[in-house]
């Protein structure tokens, strides 16, 4: 057999693997009976489906990644990883959110390094989104919100702004092996990274490609990647977007205010405060 024929005969063998077990379009693999509503019906007992393996860095690096889009990203949680999909602007994991896309182990505490930005509680209940200023004012119940009100703008690189209700709903915010850390983790982290004073340098992302500048005392050695996302005030307005990030804690001061903890571009000091529970501010999760 010529060489041209060779290769044109594994062709045509290949052809014919790929189109065995098919109807209508529809193939299977394993299965000569692919069910009629799926486009593709993998069959096995022994064996199951792999999806590519990646690291943060290479999933980053797919360029124009379609919405649907699945992978295993292998260093996203650690220590194991865990499935990702793309919803047209991120990469979710199985709870929704984008909270395990990338952590960090600062003294004893593991940290998503991103905010926290799913929809819906634990239980699967909607977060109800309130953009209105009057409403979100008048609010003694859980809802989100985006800085100025713009997904667009804002959603990839700060997530959402959620008021202090919905940090204490019951139903839970952070997603599962999650939670919303309380002012005594934010003490805790303070401390491990050499007090207040000089805790917030060492959490402020470095640089002013987001903060203000000057950002001082910003070095990020402990990987907390802390960003300026400004917060919306009880009354509605949205101040401080490049000055301030602003985070909830899930432990209440009183009926009317809850703890919070805040990094300023002009200071490398975390603020440990409190604020009205109407209040969006940004919120970060710690591993159970």
């Amino acid at each position: 057999m010529k060489k041209d024929d060779t290769s044109l005969f594994f062709l045509c063998m290949l052809l014919l693997f790929i189109t065995a077990g098919t109807r209508a379009q529809i193939v299977g693999i394993g299965t000569t009976t692919p069910a009629a509503s799926a486009q593709l019906d993998v069959s096995s007992t022994a064996k199951g489906f792999l999806l590519p393996r990646m690291t943060v860095t290479q999933r980053n690096a797919i360029t124009n990644p379609a919405p649907g889009l699945m992978i295993w990203c292998n260093n996203c949680v650690a220590p194991a990883g865990e499935l990702q999909v793309f919803n047209g602007s991120n990469w979710t994991n199985l709870d929704g959110g984008t909270t395990s896309s990338l952590t960090v182990t600062i003294c004893t505490q593991v940290w998503a390094i991103k905010n926290l930005e799913v929809d819906r509680y634990r239980n699967g209940d909607p977060i109800p989104k309130v953009t209105d200023p009057i409403a979100w004012a008048a609010l003694t119940t859980s809802a989100y919100c985006y800085y100025n009100n713009d997904s667009a703008a804002y959603a990839a690189v700060y997530g959402k702004l959620y008021n202090w209700y919905a940090v204490n709903d019951p139903r839970g915010l952070a997603p599962a092996g999650w939670h919303i850390p309380g002012e005594a983790e934010w003490a805790s982290l303070s401390t491990c990274l050499g007090g207040d004073a000089t805790a917030g340098g060492a959490m402020k992302e470095s640089g002013i490609n987001h903060w203000t500048t000057p950002n001082t005392g910003a070095t990020n050695s402990s990987g907390f990647t802390g960003l300026p996302g400004g917060y919306r005030q009880y009354g509605g307005p949205f101040p401080d977007l490049g000055a301030l990030g602003d985070w909830w804690s899930s432990t209440s001061q009183n009926t009317a205010n809850a703890y919070d903890s805040y990094l300023n571009f002009n200071t490398a000091t975390l603020v440990r405060s409190y604020a009205t529970k109407q209040s969006g501010l940004s919120v970060r999760c710690v591993r159970d």
